[in-house]
């Protein structure tokens, strides 16, 4: 399957997102209108490109999400997060836009925000270098949005700056892996917050990424340098690991790495040098160099180039995830009077068919109360024990 990369810059509306054929370099397409933060665009279902828009003073954009609709796609995609320099978290349920949570999750600015392998826990990292884990159950069971959250776990993780959070559950147990611009990496086990390794490195981390297999860890510098480091979570005997004990570095860039990703063809990485490179990883060369002359790069994002191509009205309303406008406020009444569904697949349909009448059986207790009927109690009880379970 062939791919297309898709680049984006903050210095201003007017440069717009570019997206070029990975395999030939040849430019494919131009969107205007976007300026993005790190970590500020994702691909949804490889439908859609979603990004949220530099906040700057006087930008008539700041703090506004874009949507680009493309094709078919075949991936999940239920929930969006989003961080705010405030400190607070934002969750949103796509298909109908509807803002299920906001809440305070760090005393400083969000930084980078990651779901799990599986979709069950969501990690927010910030600039004081604070790491939170978050039960995304425990999160959608709390119907009052302006609630405070619990943590699973509270990670005094670094001395800096988050960069990077890398969730993986390819070794023997889950796992995620920071980055700081304090010059390390860290390798955390998901469910207990436990630190399993620590890499230093003599630059400060500006990006990391995981190759597909998770064999090998790329960490991108504040002076161009990319580390690679053999991914052994599993096999580690040691707690800490220095740079000089590393196998490879690639060197092509002249300035700080902003993202770096993974394609069919190899390691990408982007730089403040405003140039993006494919990699032989194994030859420690360069394949390709893409110029972006309109500014640096802070987000890259591989698609299939497919998506690009135009289908019938038919086709794209028959595959296409329905997404709507996201809400800007909760609406409360609706939080309470509503239920969200967690599990969506086909086979699980039949398990919660028996919860759909939930909110009309609260009503009927409610009227009940009124009486302060034994039958009334009994039926509350039951209730408040059916929910637990």
């Amino acid at each position: 399957m062939k791919e297309a990369l898709v680049v984006c810059g903050d210095n201003n509306l007017t440069v717009g997102l570019t997206i070029w054929d990975i395999e030939t370099g040849v430019h494919l397409l131009h969107i205007p209108t976007c300026a993005s933060p790190v970590h500020g665009i994702t691909c949804l279902r490889n439908q859609y490109l979603i990004a949220s828009q530099i906040h700057r003073p006087g930008s008539v954009a700041a703090g506004v999400i874009f949507t680009w609709p493309f094709s078919i796609s075949k991936k999940d995609g239920i929930y969006l997060a989003g961080g705010a320099s405030s400190g607070n978290v934002y969750l949103w349920e796509v298909v109908d836009g509807k803002l299920l949570k906001t809440w305070h999750a760090h005393n400083s600015p969000l930084t980078c925000l990651a779901f799990s392998d599986d979709s069950s826990l969501l990690i927010s990292g910030s600039e004081d270098g604070s790491i939170v884990v978050w039960s995304m159950i425990s999160l959608l069971d709390e119907t009052d949005s302006g609630s405070l959250s619990t943590p699973l776990s509270v990670l005094a993780a670094h001395e800096s700056f988050v960069t990077g959070l890398l969730p993986s559950s390819i070794v023997s147990n889950s796992v995620f892996v920071s980055s700081s611009l304090d010059g390390t990496c860290k390798v955390w086990d998901l469910v207990n917050g436990s630190l399993l390794q620590t890499w230093f490195f003599p630059q400060p981390i500006t990006a990391t990424v995981l190759d597909p297999a998770a064999r090998f860890l790329f960490s991108g510098s504040a002076d161009g340098r990319i580390f690679m480091t053999p991914f052994d979570v599993g096999l580690m005997k040691e707690s800490t690991v220095e740079s000089k004990q590393l196998t490879l570095e690639l060197t092509g860039h002249k300035e700080a790495i902003t993202p770096l990703t993974f394609s069919r063809s190899g390691l990408i990485s982007a730089s403040e040098d405003c140039t993006a490179c494919v990699w032989d990883i194994v030859e420690g060369v360069i394949i390709r160099r893409f110029h972006h002359h309109k500014g640096f790069i802070t987000n890259m994002v591989v698609i299939p180039k497919s998506s690009l191509i135009p289908s019938n009205n038919y086709q794209r309303n028959s595959t296409r995830l329905p997404v709507s406008l996201l809400q800007k406020y909760s609406q409360q009444n609706d939080l309470i009077r509503s239920t969200v569904t967690l599990i969506s697949s086909p086979e699980e349909q039949q398990k919660i068919s028996r919860y759909q009448s939930f909110d009309l059986l609260n009503w009927q207790i409610l009227d009940l109360e009124m009486e302060r009927t034994p039958e009334a109690l009994q039926l509350k009880v039951e209730t408040n024990i059916e929910s637990r379970l």
